[in-house]
């Protein structure tokens, strides 16, 4: 006997009575999924509930290796309190070798405790949730698409047009994301600075930005913006060109282009840090830390002036290596009897 003929066929726009015991289990599980709406809110839903995540777990890397970026700000500000020591580079070559990033870390540690560590982190994580959150929703009011949702191209004209939409929505991002974090940065980096001269000046947030507004004012709280913005459009721009040009004329396999993508965008990055450099010093030059006034740093004209006599000492990619770091050569004598720095050793 035939198990179908027990149930009726009902007809497609008849609706269906779940309640009813005649109807076959499976037909709510069909009427349910073939929606195409309830398909869509759950893929959303997921998707939302993902990026969560994945911000999320920035915010604790961000956290958890703060401490690091604590002594690379000092870095890059060209405060070393801990004498080099003769040693040989990764080439065998003899120079004075400065400690790395993690015995630079330990040392704020042993000063300041651990708590000491995290010293700027609030301002940090604040500026980076607002940069995020408005730079995404200023990027979706403009009506440009995420290159999250699938697109398709039936050319390379079209294709072409897809990677300059992605390109300029980045660069929306991006940029509105520097300028709403600017004023949190600053407050960052000042806080981390006073390491250098023992102030309390920048205490907690609203102290800070009354400091900033009493002796700067708004413009204050942009200080050193141009070079980051530099960075942040130079990388974006250079590095999908570079993907781009790679998937159209060498190949498109995703796990090739996503490499090519890491490779190109730590090269970009890595010719751009100078301006990082740049930045960080801009951020504090001129303002009431000793980190930001002579003897420790000169008084610059602008950034310009900043990147020209960076570059001449030799001192525009301070912080670039985590690892074997060296004196720079343009300097030994310059900085053995600087305030900033410890006393240099004899190299035999």
């Amino acid at each position: 006997m035939s198990i179908c003929r027990d149930y009726e066929l009902l007809p497609v726009d008849r609706e269906v009575d779940f309640e009813d015991p005649t109807v076959p289990f499976w037909m709510e599980a069909l009427t349910h999924n073939s929606d195409p709406t309830n398909t869509r809110d759950t893929s959303n839903k997921e998707e939302e509930i993902s990026s969560s995540l994945k911000y999320g777990f920035r915010l604790f890397c961000t956290t958890a290796l703060h401490p690091l970026d604590y002594a690379k700000t000092l870095i890059q500000l060209g405060y070393e309190p801990i004498a080099p020591r003769p040693g040989r580079t990764l080439f065998g070559a003899k120079r004075l070798m400065l400690p790395n990033i993690f015995q630079y870390a330990y040392h704020i540690g042993t000063v300041d405790g651990f708590t000491g560590c995290f010293r700027g982190l609030s301002a940090k994580l604040l500026g980076n949730i607002l940069s995020s959150y408005y730079g995404e929703k200023l990027a979706n009011s403009t009506g440009l698409i995420s290159a999250k949702k699938p697109r398709k191209a039936s050319n390379w004209d079209d294709d072409f047009a897809l990677f300059i939409e992605d390109v300029q929505r980045d660069m929306v991002v991006h940029c509105a994301g520097v300028v709403i974090s600017q004023p949190f940065h600053v407050i960052s980096v000042r806080m981390m600075a006073q390491f250098i001269g023992r102030e309390q000046i920048y205490g907690g947030l609203w102290q800070s930005v009354k400091e900033v507004w009493k002796t700067e004012g708004i413009t204050g709280f942009f200080s050193g913006i141009v070079p980051r913005l530099m960075v942040e459009l130079g990388c974006i721009a250079m590095t999908s060109t570079i993907t781009y040009l790679f998937s159209r004329y060498v190949g498109q396999n995703r796990t090739i282009r996503s490499n090519v993508n890491t490779i190109a965008h730590f090269t970009v990055a890595s010719w751009l840090y100078p301006y990082h450099v740049v930045s960080t010093c801009m951020i504090v030059n001129g303002s009431r830390l000793k980190a930001g006034n002579p003897p420790l740093m000169d008084h610059y004209f602008g950034w310009t002036d900043c990147y020209r006599r960076l570059t001449m000492t030799n001192d525009h990619k301070r912080g670039a290596s985590f690892f074997f770091r060296t004196v720079a050569r343009a300097q030994p004598g310059k900085l053995s009897g600087s305030p900033s720095s410890a006393p240099y050793p004899e190299l035999k």
